[in-house]
């Protein structure tokens, strides 16, 4: 039995590691995709949108009017690309204030409210832009499919681990019906490669959901398997 468990262990680090290793390739990719059309094309249309304002068009002012607003269309589109390929300014940042941006963005949509606790440390930019992922990826199926009206962000530091939770007031799901699809998929996905753990509360119809998550001081070396 112990020599059982020992093997158990073993394969379940393994997966925690295959997840870390997947993830950041995944991110490194996407942060360089997103660099490029943040500070390549993004910069190429900002200077051909200065261009066009000083270009002389003899009258041609609808001409000109239409151009320009073509062009602004193609800055904010090249920018959400960038943003939704990778949060490009985290870093600079930190995760609360772009998650305060996430939630301005979305205000027309539905009331977030965001609740960090007094004590709160910046954490490693992987685990930082992991987290925003996850508030992300959370509240696109919340609008999506939920019908919810609000939906809470709570965030809790303690001298171990860091709490995350995030819940709404939508219809709920069963979990088994929806756990094999993308976005409880990628959610998983990203708390795994954190080494951290986490807990779906038990969702009933037109009673919400909410996604309780665990996340060790050094998410490398994780010491636990499950919420209690």
């Amino acid at each position: 039995m112990k020599e059982k468990n020992v093997q158990h262990e073993a394969e379940v680090l393994h997966q925690k590691k295959l997840a870390l290793e997947n993830i950041k390739a995944q991110e490194e990719e996407r942060k360089r995709m997103a660099v490029m059309i943040h500070d390549d094309i993004g910069n190429r249309l900002n200077i051909l949108s200065l261009w066009l304002n000083n270009l002389d068009t003899k009258g041609d002012e609808l001409i000109k009017k239409n151009i320009h607003s073509q062009m602004s269309s193609l800055i904010d589109a090249a920018r959400s690309i960038s943003h939704s390929l990778y949060p490009v300014n985290l870093e600079s940042v930190g995760l609360v204030l772009y998650a305060e941006e996430l939630i301005a963005n979305l205000s027309h949509k539905i009331n977030i409210s965001l609740q960090v606790m007094p004590g709160y440390e910046k954490k490693d930019l992987f685990v930082e832009v992991q987290l925003y992922r996850i508030i992300q990826e959370f509240t696109t199926n919340v609008i999506k499919h939920s019908n919810a009206t609000d939906l809470w962000i709570y965030i809790k530091d303690y001298p171990q681990n860091m709490a995350v939770i995030i819940s709404d007031n939508g219809q709920g799901f069963e979990y088994e019906e929806v756990k094999k699809g993308m976005g409880i998929k990628n959610i998983e996905s990203r708390i795994k490669s954190m080494n951290a753990v986490h807990k779906w509360k038990k969702s009933f119809l037109n009673k919400g959901s909410r996604l309780i998550i665990k996340i060790p001081k050094h998410y490398e070396f994780p010491n636990q398997n499950s919420i209690d």
